[in-house]
């Protein structure tokens, strides 16, 4: 591909702000801000929230490479994704989007989670869980940096140079009316919108210019401790959750549902090696028989709200996040 291919997809004025770099060898995606009030803006564009994995793919002629957010390699658990876009007929490029496996008509974490956690690339095929991508942005495509060209003529630029099939998608999008499109969501039981600035250029990093609207209440937490089983329950009876506030983690609360057997023996063997004899948590809860862990692994749950005091209620284990590093998990809050 040349720069008059790309230039094509640009306007003049837009051209001048992509500037000739080196591919980039790591890179930090923009991230989105949670907000909770629905809104229609002639200036912004919706896109439906995907509930899977965030990947950077970075091609360079015959190299493909599979990153997470937080710099971890994924090419032996997605060997698919590493063949289709080393298939592409664009040479070189750096991608943004999401990996995702479908429960229904609806992407399921808890369902990618199960692929997620194979790392022998012949194991990983033979699951029998399909997964697909979703391609929202690209911040550096054929040596140029497009992060100050518009979102919208990045995004005319993936969705031209890319070749899409049944497992690789377009994110599309819908223009100004926000409130039909999580309207929608909802009714589809989807996780939410992300509403995305028109014009804005990509910054690496937590903006405003990414907004994340959700139909239910749901996050990140982080693990730092565990209860002994009861009854005829195996592995572990419940999580201790918490997050991040002025550098201390606080606790959130404990999870005990939405976990299979198989995983709940995975959770009891790994934390068990990472037992500590004290409390992570800055305000630990005054209960006995817990085993306290270092705070270095992230579970996803769904709730349906927090409490006054900051507690999850009726709180739901999704499954573990290893894509986030845990010193960067706080509660969302939304607000205008």
């Amino acid at each position: 591909m040349t720069r008059a291919c790309i230039e094509d997809r640009i306007s003049g004025e837009d051209w001048a702000k992509a500037r000739k770099v080196a591919m980039p060898r790591t890179f930090e995606p923009m991230l989105a801000t949670l907000y909770d009030t629905p809104f229609s803006d002639d200036d912004w564009i919706f896109e439906r929230k995907l509930d899977g994995i965030r990947l950077l793919i970075f091609r360079n002629g015959e190299s493909v490479e599979l990153y997470t957010r937080n710099g971890k390699l994924r090419n032996d658990h997605f060997p698919e994704l590493v063949e289709l876009f080393a298939a592409q007929p664009c040479g070189r490029f750096v991608l943004d989007g999401e990996v995702v496996a479908f429960d229904g008509d609806v992407t399921s974490f808890a369902r990618l989670q199960q692929r997620a956690g194979i790392s022998d690339p012949e194991e990983a095929r033979a699951s029998g869980i399909p997964i697909h991508f979703y391609v929202f942005d690209s911040p550096w495509i054929e040596g140029y940096d497009i992060r100050p060209v518009p979102l919208r003529q990045r995004k005319a630029i993936v969705r031209d140079v890319l070749e899409y099939s049944s497992r690789l998608h377009f994110t599309a999008h819908r223009n100004a009316d926000g409130e039909a499109l999580l309207a929608e969501a909802r009714r589809k039981g989807w996780e939410g919108i992300i509403a995305k600035q028109a014009n804005s250029c990509y910054r690496c990093g937590r903006s405003r210019r990414w907004l994340k609207l959700k139909c239910q209440a749901g996050q990140e937490l982080v693990i730092g401790g565990y209860t002994e089983p009861e009854g005829e329950r195996v592995g572990l009876g419940a999580l201790l959750l918490g997050y991040y506030e002025d550098d201390e983690l606080r606790y959130a609360g404990r999870v005990g549902t939405g976990f299979s057997e198989a995983e709940l023996r995975r959770l009891r063997r790994e934390l068990a090696a990472s037992e500590r004899s004290t409390s992570p948590f800055v305000d630990p809860p005054n209960e006995a028989g817990v085993h306290w862990v270092t705070p270095e692994r992230v579970a996803e749950v769904e709730f349906t709200e927090w409490t006054a005091d900051g507690k999850l209620r009726h709180p739901a284990y999704l499954g573990e996040r290893d894509d986030k590093d845990p010193r960067e998990v706080v509660r969302e809050a939304g607000g205008a």
